[in-house]
């Protein structure tokens, strides 16, 4: 009973995150008291403005939580993101969020699209992978009829067909925190690259040398949100003693939210892959989590066919929770977070497979703006061990053989150890130097 409730109250707390849209004012972030998905309040002895706490699941009492708890918890936050925005999401048969009305066919012939449209479906639009080889059409549902209800018709007069949802895809660790801010400013890359999918990447004094390219794949382009900056400035950020994994390295980040927490759709993961695929991102960092999709499985399948790494983590829903993606498609390095006893996260989730551990808590990130936050997720440790394959040289196998060697043990669930353990940026440290 006891645990019954608490679960009821965090619900309440996530759906009033997710009715509040999860954006926050102005342009620097980390203020006492906002709710945005996760609590933000200062860090002990921190100037307000200047260093907040992000606590991924949204309470001050996740180590109380078991697997159920946990499990119950993401139910909550997904019937939260579905109400908060029913205009454009509704659910598919195991509660995820999808876009409303909106069904991807994947490399239909004109016969198929014509038998379609005789169904009584439409074509909202359509575009073309040419770095992955796959072409999209986005059907609207016919009128009256739920996109579950359209995936049955379609079985029935295209069986011929490759036919998905647009499933919608979270961050896994965190808030989106679309933000109103300046972005960082893009300048062109020299070498090789690295790639991330997530939100849009703020302006921050970290990333003020740093060598961005932004593109964005919802809306009118790349929009800034916390999250993203948060990621880019653990990839290649640098500030006095704050460092990032991958200092000196471009950064081609992808933004596939457009600073809508509605956003992340699979079509829009897929197109990302390919501009990064095409503009030579050897690694990929992905901290998104939701459930399989076919386009996206295809997309993952031929961006790895053209040698490229994909790293991303196992979301913070706890081992209850099903395995997410794009982490548990085959060859995809997962990865799960540790604290700073190297012991495994209590939220972690679970993958078909587990690969590598990273630093995942008790660390800091950049908000957009100015300041700093103290991150908890696994979210944070995929881009560490990102960096670790992207310092590393040869054909994918070769990198992952490299990185291997470099696992060191940990408490838990770690896969084959913990890398970049120094890699973490210590609140107390950071906040000296502040």
């Amino acid at each position: 009973m006891k645990r019954q409730t608490t679960v009821m109250i965090m619900a309440a707390t996530l759906l009033c995150g997710a009715a509040r849209a999860q954006l926050l004012p102005g342009a620097v972030a980390g203020l006492p008291g906002q709710v945005v998905g996760g609590v933000l309040s200062p860090l002990q002895g921190a100037p307000q403005a200047a260093l907040g706490v992000i606590d991924t699941l949204g309470v001050r009492t996740k180590d109380t939580l078991d697997r159920v708890s946990l499990r119950d918890m993401r139910r909550a936050r997904l019937q939260a993101l579905i109400r908060a925005n029913r205009d454009v999401l509704e659910a598919d048969a195991d509660g995820n969020p999808v876009r409303r009305g909106e069904i991807i066919a994947i490399d239909a012939s004109p016969v198929l699209l014509d038998r379609v449209r005789a169904g009584g479906f439409t074509v909202l639009r359509e575009s073309s992978i040419a770095a992955l080889g796959i072409r999209m059409h986005v059907l609207g549902v016919p009128k009256g009829d739920t996109v579950r209800e359209g995936l049955k018709r379609l079985s029935e007069i295209a069986r011929d067909g490759q036919f998905e949802m647009n499933h919608v895809f979270e961050p896994a660790g965190g808030a989106l925190m679309a933000v109103s801010a300046a972005m960082a400013t893009s300048s062109a890359t020299a070498g090789r690259p690295v790639g991330m999918i997530d939100g849009g990447v703020a302006a921050h004094p970290s990333l003020s040398a740093a060598r961005i390219t932004q593109r964005g794949f919802v809306g009118d382009g790349p929009q800034a949100s916390g999250h993203g900056t948060a990621i880019a400035s653990l990839l290649v950020g640098k500030d006095g003693v704050f460092r990032g994994a991958a200092v000196g390295r471009a950064l081609l980040a992808a933004d596939v939210y457009g600073g809508k927490p509605a956003a992340g759709s699979a079509e829009a993961i897929a197109r990302a892959l390919g501009w990064l695929a095409e503009s030579g991102a050897e690694v990929i960092n992905i901290s998104l989590v939701g459930p399989p999709n076919r386009l996206l499985a295809r997309a993952v399948e031929t961006t790895r066919a053209r040698g490229v790494t994909i790293i991303a983590a196992v979301g913070n829903d706890g081992p209850a929770a099903p395995p997410l993606y794009p982490a548990s498609y085959p060859g995809v390095i997962a990865v799960t977070g540790v604290d700073a006893r190297n012991r495994a996260l209590v939220e972690a989730g679970r993958a078909e497979h587990l690969d590598f551990a990273a630093p995942g808590a008790d660390m800091v990130a950049a908000l957009p703006g100015n300041g700093y936050a103290k991150v908890r997720g696994t979210s944070f440790a995929a881009p560490l061990v990102a960096a670790r394959f992207a310092a590393a040289e040869g054909a994918p196998y070769v990198r992952e053989k490299t990185v291997s060697a470099e696992a060191l043990p940990g408490r838990g669930k770690v896969g084959r150890g913990i890398l970049c353990q120094p890699c973490r940026n210590a609140p107390e440290t950071v906040l000296a130097k502040k």
